[in-house]
């Protein structure tokens, strides 16, 4: 166990047909036994900054640190990590026993007692200790994802890496190994770094989440806070299902505050004291979340509430809650609302969304003026302590 710490790390590619840099200066420290998420979009950097991690790509300027170790220059053997990747890796010819302690037989000295006991130990944490002699054509995908994981356990590694582990599995399968990847991280104490593109599974698993887009780190915090707090729209956007509602406005002052207008229609109220600079007359980005946008319940005299009326398009049951799609003129929102709520098509409604639930954003930079809460400060949110 030991300390993770990516200094300015970078990777750029260089062909014939030029350079790309898929990883711009990330920077971050992953604690002694915390688990970090990497997450985002197909494309964006978090694999490749994993693999630079486990020395199977190259780095082409930075530093890493595992413990007091730089550790960019090293073989991915003398790193002292343990990767499990999408494909399970696991080799057709060997028995789970002997694919789980074949890393242990080729890169350490351990006797073939310490080994077999290594092992057994790691299937009984896995709860596999039936397998360990079947091969993978006789295991199921999440059997075969258990070995892939003792494969790695044993190794008692630094820091353990998993790059999208759970894709290849069924939605309950997924879910439940998702637990269970919690649990052995969490009894193992040991330094993890997890890639995804499935935002549940960041939100769900990590300590903290490191959302990446374009190869840049654009925030790293518990899933909490970045959802409540969200540095900018990229990450306001792509945390949540559905996706916050985002719109071009303009911040327009009145009695009691500001009114967020989208195309004439006032969407979002804000009291001045919500924001620290004035924004009379200044062009945003306006946002809110499905599940703040309520169907006929705010009270008339509500002042720090807008309301305002919209048209159902289409209700999707979802079980536990409904998607209401909604058209405001040439607009088109999305609400979550409870089961009971459930309008025809065609419907006129009352929406009413509160001012602590407005997100703001700047226009050019992207950069967030407004999240959760009626102050610019992250407030009403405390990290959640997991394991």
């Amino acid at each position: 166990m030991a300390e993770l710490t990516l200094n300015d790390v970078t990777k750029i590619y260089d062909d014939a047909e030029g350079t790309e840099t898929a990883v711009e200066e990330v920077s971050v420290t992953v604690e002694d036994g915390e688990f970090l998420v990497l997450v985002g979009p197909s494309g964006c950097g978090k694999s490749t900054t994993l693999r630079m991690i486990a020395g199977l790509e190259t780095v082409t300027d930075g530093t890493i640190e595992i413990g007091d170790r730089e550790v960019q220059h090293l073989a991915p053997s003398e790193r002292d990590v343990a990767m499990v990747f999408q494909s399970y890796a696991l080799y057709k010819r060997m028995t789970a026993r002997q694919n789980m302690g074949y890393g242990l037989k080729h890169s350490t000295d351990m006797s073939g007692d310490e080994r077999d006991r290594r092992v057994r130990e790691g299937a009984e944490l896995l709860g596999i200790e039936e397998l360990l002699d079947d091969k993978p054509e006789a295991m199921s995908g999440g059997q075969k994802q258990r070995v892939a994981l003792g494969r790695a356990i044993v190794r008692d590694p630094d820091v353990f890496l998993l790059d999208e582990p759970l894709s290849n599995l069924d939605a309950k399968l997924r879910s439940h190994m998702r637990t269970e990847i919690q649990r052995i991280q969490s009894e193992l104490g040991v330094t993890a770094v997890y890639v995804t593109h499935d935002q549940t599974e960041a939100m769900t698993m990590a300590d903290r989440i490191a959302i990446m887009n374009d190869g840049v780190i654009q925030q790293v915090d518990p899933p909490e806070v970045a959802y409540d707090h969200p540095n900018n729209e990229f990450v306001g956007a792509f945390l949540g299902s559905p996706s916050m509602n985002v719109f071009d406005a303009v911040a327009r002052e009145d009695a009691n505050g500001y009114a967020i207008d989208v195309d004439g229609a006032t969407l979002g109220r804000i009291p001045h004291e919500a924001v620290e600079d004035d924004l009379a007359g200044k062009p945003v980005r306006f946002g809110v979340r499905p599940e703040d946008l309520h169907l006929d319940e705010a009270p008339d005299d509500a002042t720090d509430t807008c309301r305002f009326a919209a048209t159902v398009t289409v209700t999707e049951y979802q079980g536990n809650d409904n998607f209401v799609y909604l058209d405001v003129g040439d607009r088109s929102l999305t609400a979550r609302v409870p089961p009971g709520v459930y309008p025809d098509s065609g419907d006129e409604v009352t929406v009413s969304v509160a001012a602590k639930d407005v997100f703001l954003f700047e226009r050019e930079t992207t950069t967030a003026i407004k999240t959760r809460g009626v102050s610019g400060e992250r407030t009403g949110t405390q990290p959640i302590t997991r394991g």
